[in-house]
């Protein structure tokens, strides 16, 4: 039974075989059979799969299905509040405030608001009304020139490379619009992130794309031509580390390193690029500092800090008493969560490396504050920001600027079928096979970047007002709520009926 399409393909071959000798007509089935029969053939031979040499031909059945298992869950197995990283609620979403429809559900929940890890909003019997427009926050502190006045929310790093040329320029474009910034990723500043003159942010990693040396050093000259030549560069990041793969270099397959990325990341072309863990420019947290206060002279004064995902916390401690003592300090920090995003890295390190974003973000803001730092130094919140309520609950926890990338890469479409490393994504986002990339159209996509942004920001101010706050800087996790605290309440001012109906005793109905 195993060699069942083989045997039969087989059995076939010898009845045809037969047949055709009394009619030459059957031989026509030959052009069916034959190829199965050889493929039989050549399954029970080759020894890289043992599927198929013990299921010749039937064992492709296997793959086939393993193949569109993602779709078969998404489609047909998954339920509203089910799906990872995002749930199908969630995307929804997503989609309908990016195409600027009705973004209401009815008929109640459908979550477990009973549930330990339910998370919900204390709201106020005085609500207020809500302004017109969200604020928007300084960043820059005294050694800055030029401030930056930020939007609550923004597009977090990703690289062209990563994302298609379209994908890149419809998010700029949306957020020309909208009046917020694009961070680069560290991919370099490409001639789409530039094109339609969007407020970006440039992201420079462990490589130096973009202002690097033929060794891969950072170029001094280079960066500051880049700056000066590009008046839409309105921040600079460096990047420590990432939620996705702290601690980890990332790698240019030569695949991939075509010449157009090549020319744009300084490289040479068509090479496999390998970039370090670390930073070659610093190696501990006084030359951190004064790396940053030579690109913020470089740049002509420009806001400059850091990303990185929090691991030993005695580092980042050690950090903020440096910049004490050396009067050195960056413009901002940009805590990323080890929920990771939307780069690819081995599995260990998604899983199993970093801080999550809510301790680390509670950790960054409380330690700047016990050093008095804050002021000066912003802190930008980078993990898993889809909803209002996320966005809330990320300046809840102490951050004064949001980026999101999944939120915006599905209000360009993105209908998380995890194929952003295969260069197969099937919504010409993730993906440079023009056949699929020019499925994107970007006047459409960038409306949606701009309605997504716009819509998000207005039902925050609507939660804001629900909680009786007149400002964004008022809110904090006073204002949350778990599931777990509803029995504490009910233990507190009812405790004997708790214990009835908490913890019924054998018995009792």
């Amino acid at each position: 039974m195993r060699k069942t399409f083989w045997t039969v393909s087989t059995l076939l071959i010898v009845l045809i075989a037969a047949a055709g000798l009394a009619d030459q007509r059957y031989l026509w089935a030959y052009a069916v059979v034959g190829p199965l029969f050889l493929l039989g053939v050549y399954n029970l031979l080759q020894p890289h799969h043992t599927i198929l040499r013990n299921f010749p031909v039937l064992g492709y059945a296997r793959y086939f299905f393993e193949f569109i298992s993602p779709e078969i869950q998404q489609y047909f197995i998954e339920r509203h509040t089910d799906g990872r990283p995002f749930s199908r609620q969630q995307r929804s979403l997503a989609y309908q405030r990016a195409k600027n429809v009705m973004d209401t559900v009815p008929f109640g929940t459908q979550l477990d608001i009973n549930a330990a890890n339910y998370e919900g909003i204390r709201h106020s019997i005085y609500p207020k009304e809500h302004p017109a427009e969200p604020p928007r926050v300084k960043i820059g502190g005294a050694l800055c020139k030029k401030p930056y006045m930020a939007s609550l929310l923004n597009i977090s790093a990703m690289s062209f490379g990563a994302l298609s040329d379209r994908a890149v320029l419809a998010l700029n474009t949306g957020a020309k619009k909208g009046g917020f910034y694009h961070n680069t990723g560290e991919g370099g500043l490409s001639d789409h992130h530039l094109q339609p003159g969007g407020d970006l942010v440039w992201q420079i990693g462990t490589g130096y794309f973009g202002c690097r040396d033929k060794d891969g050093n950072f170029d001094p000259e280079l960066f500051r031509s880049k700056v000066a030549a590009h008046p839409q560069v309105r921040m600079i990041e460096l990047k420590i580390s990432q939620g996705a793969k702290p601690g980890h270099g990332g790698v240019l397959p030569a695949v991939k390193n075509t010449a157009e990325i090549a020319r744009i990341r300084h490289l040479q072309p068509h090479t496999t690029v390998v970039s370090p863990p670390g930073h070659s420019a610093f190696h501990d947290a006084r030359g951190l500092l004064q790396f940053i206060g030579r690109l913020r002279e470089l740049s002509g004064g420009l806001p400059v800090g850091f990303k990185l995902c929090i691991g030993r916390t005695e580092e980042f401690t050690e950090l903020c008493e440096c910049m004490v003592e050396s009067g050195m300090r960056p413009d901002f920090i940009t805590v990323d969560g080890a929920e990771g995003g939307t780069g690819a890295s081995p599995l260990e390190f998604t899983d199993s490396v970093g801080m999550p974003i809510e301790p680390a973000l509670m950790f960054v803001r409380r330690t700047l504050e016990r050093f008095d730092l804050h002021d000066e130094v912003k802190v930008i919140a980078s993990g898993k920001v889809l909803t209002a309520a996320s966005l809330m609950k990320m300046l809840a926890l102490g951050a004064d600027v949001c980026n999101s990338a999944r939120g915006f890469l599905f209000s360009l479409g993105c209908i998380q079928a995890l194929r952003c490393n295969t260069n197969t994504c099937p919504t010409g986002i993730t993906t440079h096979q023009r056949s699929l990339v020019r499925g994107l159209v970007v006047p459409e996509k960038s409306e949606r970047v701009y309605h997504f942004h716009r819509n998000t920001l207005h039902t925050l101010m609507e939660l804001l007002a629900a909680c009786g706050l007149d400002h964004v800087e008022d809110v904090n996790t006073g204002h949350f709520m778990r599931g777990d605290e509803f029995v504490k309440l009910a233990d507190r001012y009812f405790p004997d009926r708790l214990g009835h109906v908490m913890h019924p005793s054998p018995g009792t109905a």
